[in-house]
């Protein structure tokens, strides 16, 4: 039997970081999914953005923004913001959403993904690494706060993974980055996208009711707790 049948799913960005890998295998393993492109707005258009997805089972929080990455000095305003815009607050509307309507069905699975970055910092991302620990403080929080609901709030948070925005495979294939991925990460190479979503497909899986409120490191050893 597929691991996902029937189960309604809603992926956001799913066009861009992790969405397409996350989409496929969650299809093929029978759910049906909802696939919205683009950032997750967090105004009046939120309403109408997830009217017709009330009834989701799982959502994946799939969000991302460049980086930006710059010195402290420089961070621009703008910048800043676009970061908050795209990856924070929409997070917290999704949760605010959808987290009371599983709870009042009695069930449900919130899989955020997030970045490993804030868990040890990065110069000259520090912009980006604000941004992504407040995602994933939220979903600690968020996470004991709907427990008691068996509503499980979970995180990803990644580094190392094959996709287009953040490690590309011109990236990946240079001399330069081989050398860099071989001085600091353990496992020596980056993870397949198929296995990142394995880890999303098991945190939205019933197999996963114990798990509550976690940021999980998926870096191949760069970070090893959260």
């Amino acid at each position: 039997m597929a691991r996902m049948e029937n189960k309604k799913v809603l992926i956001t960005q799913s066009n861009d970081y992790m969405g397409p890998a996350i989409q496929d295998l969650f299809v093929r393993e029978g759910a049906v999914v909802t696939a919205k492109a683009g950032v997750v707005p967090f105004d009046d258009s939120f309403t109408g953005y997830v009217r017709d997805c009330a009834d989701i089972d799982i959502l994946i929080a799939n969000l991302s923004h460049d980086p930006k990455n710059t010195a402290i000095g420089d961070i621009r305003d703008d910048d800043w913001q676009s970061l908050f815009n795209t990856m924070v607050h929409p997070l917290m509307y999704l949760i605010r959403h959808f987290a009371p309507l599983m709870a009042a069905r009695g069930q449900g699975k919130i899989v955020a993904i997030t970045s490993a970055a804030p868990l040890r910092g990065i110069p000259g991302s520090s912009a980006y690494c604000a941004a992504r620990g407040a995602q994933n403080a939220f979903v600690r929080a968020a996470g004991l706060e709907f427990a008691p609901a068996n509503v499980q709030i979970n995180a990803i948070a990644q580094n190392y993974v094959s996709n287009p925005e953040y490690y590309p495979d011109e990236l990946v294939a240079s001399e330069r980055f081989q050398k860099h991925l071989a001085r600091n990460v353990p496992i020596g190479r980056v993870a397949r996208e198929d296995e990142q979503a394995e880890l999303a497909l098991f945190l939205a899986s019933d197999k996963s009711d114990f798990i509550v409120a976690q940021i999980m490191p998926f870096a191949g050893g760069w970070v090893t707790s959260c």
